[in-house]
């Protein structure tokens, strides 16, 4: 009697994708089946990075609280993972990955059936004098965070420098500001928030400053200062010097895919893998990605794009573990939706920008409203702005953005809904959208907006 050994997965990353995909193929192979080997450099598996702002805030009280699954619950399911070891070198000629204990320096080849690539993003750190100084702090793991909250529990002064102004700027700010910093953000767009339109962005640049948030446009950082301790004591930009006792670092992440590149894979134009709708590498018969090192394709305006949410990363895990796992799934896309918020502003978007649709060369008309969450006569209705995107000639909804107070962000998803499902500005104002005073006014204000644009709409002559 012969007996079939179990093929081997490989998963290089621990996180969201890597650890859903390896339990989506436990889930479907048994070990007699299937043997899954993950590596992980880091401390954590499974964790939600986005609520590191809020763990450091304090509405989070515990590290644990933002964990999802340990290395001990994985190991329970017959995944064999392996903490603090790096995956240094992809060989797929030969089928193998090269790792390194972080412990003991020890390098080990580990042959493969099938591999999958989770490797996340990296934050931007541009090459600035003074970035890596004591006290100036990147928000990417639950390390950065527990690194960062020792910084401000040890830390006697109460000025926080905020560098850049996009999701995780804001996030941090408000968090800072909960902790009783004084708290500057420098960001060197016009506005705050550059995946909103620049009026849009304006609402959010005012309503910071109103919560005694310094905000500063068109601020370009030139460098780190410290002082004779070697910590930091303020940045500069081209035109001031701005005091701190914490600096934390908000630009932004790009694909880390040096690994992959190293290896011959493809990457696209922003530096992500390449892969088709079931997340299979592009020439890769046996070689999986997803995530935040991976480009998706954009449904509004048909382009691969890079975009770094665990929304995506998680699903992404489901359809790889389906695949590998002898089943079958695919990943169609994303329309941009992200939603994010400031103290008791929210903040939300999807689909395409102006200057997206003018990139794409689309001809389009804008429109903007001003409603309420609520029943206006309703006790804590509160404002909200709605701006709305639409081809001129068709009318097909290409995007909204959405500011204000209680009540507003989550609004996004009925767009978010109407751009996948391809649907105009015409169809959408007859949505079959719940009503009650606690919740909306008779016309919901996204329902507003899709109105006013259906009259912008015919006075173009769509």
């Amino acid at each position: 009697m012969t007996t079939t050994s179990p093929e081997t997965l490989l998963v290089i990353g621990g996180d969201a994708t890597g650890m859903s995909a390896a339990s989506q193929a436990r889930r479907l192979k048994g070990p007699d089946a299937l043997k899954i080997i993950a590596f992980e450099r880091g401390h954590f598996t499974s964790y939600s990075a986005c609520g590191i702002p809020y763990w450091v805030g304090g509405d989070v009280s515990s590290v644990d609280d933002l964990i999802a699954r340990t290395p001990e619950e994985h190991r329970a399911r017959d995944i064999d993972l392996r903490m603090q070891t790096e995956v240094v070198e992809i060989d797929p000629a030969n089928h193998r990955v090269r790792s390194r204990n972080l412990k003991t320096g020890n390098d080990v080849w580990t042959g493969y059936d099938k591999l999958v690539i989770a490797t996340g993003a990296r934050p931007v750190r541009p090459p600035i004098p003074g970035i890596d100084a004591p006290g100036v702090h990147g928000v990417q793991n639950l390390e950065d965070g527990r690194s960062l909250i020792h910084t401000l529990e040890k830390t006697e002064g109460r000025r926080a420098v905020v560098v850049g102004a996009g999701y995780i700027g804001v996030e941090m700010a408000e968090a800072l500001l909960h902790r009783g910093y004084e708290v500057t953000v420098l960001n060197r767009g016009e506005q705050p928030m550059a995946t909103l339109d620049p009026d849009m962005g304006a609402l959010v640049h005012e309503a910071m400053n109103g919560m005694g948030i310094t905000t500063v446009s068109g601020a370009e950082v030139t460098g780190i200062l410290t002082g004779d301790d070697g910590r930091v004591r303020g940045v500069a930009t081209e035109e001031a010097e701005y005091p701190a006792d914490v600096v934390v670092l908000g630009i932004g992440v790009e694909p880390e895919t040096t690994l992959a590149q190293e290896a011959g894979l493809p990457v696209g134009p922003a530096g992500g893998l390449l892969t088709d709708l079931s997340m299979r590498v592009r020439g890769c018969e046996n070689i999986w990605a997803g995530g935040d090192c991976v480009e998706v394709l954009d449904l509004v305006s048909g382009r691969l794009r890079h975009i770094a949410l665990g929304t995506h990363a998680n699903k992404h895990g489901q359809v790889i573990g389906s695949n590998v796992g002898g089943g079958y799934a695919t990943f169609p896309g994303v329309v941009g939706t992200a939603v994010s918020k400031v103290c008791d502003l929210e903040i939300a978007r999807t689909g395409l920008r102006e200057k997206d649709a003018r990139a794409e060369g689309l001809q389009f008309v804008t429109v903007r409203i001003e409603s309420t969450s609520r029943a206006g006569y309703y006790p804590g209705a509160s404002p909200m702005t709605v701006k709305m995107i639409a081809e001129r000639r068709t009318g097909r909804l290409l995007g909204v953005q959405i500011v204000g107070r209680e009540g507003a962000g989550k609004r996004v998803d009925i767009a978010a809904v109407a751009l996948t499902a391809g649907m105009t500005v015409d169809q959408m104002t007859a949505l079959d959208l719940g009503y009650a005073p606690p919740f909306s006014p008779v016309w919901d204000p996204v329902l507003v907006a899709a109105r006013k644009a259906v009259a912008a709409v015919r006075q173009a002559g769509g």
